[in-house]
């Protein structure tokens, strides 16, 4: 079965953020939610992964760490959760499709409530995981490490790999749009959860619930950088993901529709 044409992945597009656009408050703040503690779940997996691999293939832990959150992201997807910068692309063609700037506010709110119940979700779940005992010692120390790590980089790194971050993920709401069988956009996400945590892919949402993890485990990091980090990921992932991604596919889907009027 072949894949849609850029007409069919703008149709469909349209549809889904019709969907999105529209959700009542109660949904979206649920969905959010829902999709914040579901991303705790790879983060856990891949520390508890990283750990029971590092002593015996060295680096070669931090693939088999990446294999493991892919995981996570196919939990949200496959449960039609709301999470941001995921949700840039279908919301934005039906914004297109609409006249005018009507469905400006609907945008804002969409990714304003998505962005923070995201943040909210993950956070309150990863205090699950902060209860001593409640993971291995070693993963502890290898998230401790990770979010460090994160939290220290320079901004131009945290902007490069927010932008990179941001083309990844909007670039996967066209590919589950774009392919059939639910086989496929399962299998699409997973690649796209592994290359997210192998990096340099940096998603505003995963890093923050990584260096708040890490925080709650002992990590020495300064609320100054956590906020810093924030900013200046979002921004990549804004550029990447919005400017990038999304408008490129919503013009060649929008182009397509035309030219067949």
């Amino acid at each position: 079965m072949s894949p849609r044409t850029p007409e069919e992945i703008f149709e469909r597009s349209v549809e889904e953020g019709e969907r999105r656009l529209d959700q009542p408050i109660l949904e979206l703040v649920s969905t959010s939610f829902i999709a914040g503690f579901t991303i705790v779940f790879g983060v856990v997996a891949l520390g508890i992964v990283e750990a029971f691999v590092e002593p015996t293939l060295g680096h070669v832990a931090k693939v088999a760490g990446a294999l493991a959150f892919g995981v996570g992201l196919v939990f949200l997807v496959a449960g039609r959760t709301e999470l941001f910068n995921e949700n840039f692309a279908d919301p934005t063609a039906a914004a297109v499709a609409r006249s005018g700037f009507s469905a400006v506010p609907a945008l804002v709110r969409l990714w304003v409530v998505t962005f923070a119940v995201n943040v909210v979700g993950g956070s309150l779940f990863a205090l699950v995981f902060a209860v001593e005992g409640a993971i291995p010692p070693e993963s502890t120390e290898i998230l401790r490490t990770i979010a460090e790590d994160m939290a220290s980089r320079t901004p131009m790194a945290w902007f490069a790999r927010g932008i990179a971050g941001g083309a990844l993920v909007s670039l996967l709401s066209f590919l589950i749009v774009a392919v059939r069988g639910d086989g496929s956009k399962l299998s699409l996400t997973y690649a796209v959860g592994f290359m997210l945590a192998l990096g340099p892919f940096d998603h505003v949402v995963v890093s923050l619930i990584h260096v708040v993890l890490g925080i709650y485990l002992g990590a020495p990091i300064e609320v100054g950088s956590l906020g810093a980090m924030t900013a200046v990921v979002t921004a990549g992932n804004v550029v990447g993901g919005l400017g990038l991604v999304t408008l490129t596919h919503v013009t060649q889907g929008r182009g397509a529709e035309k030219s067949k009027e």
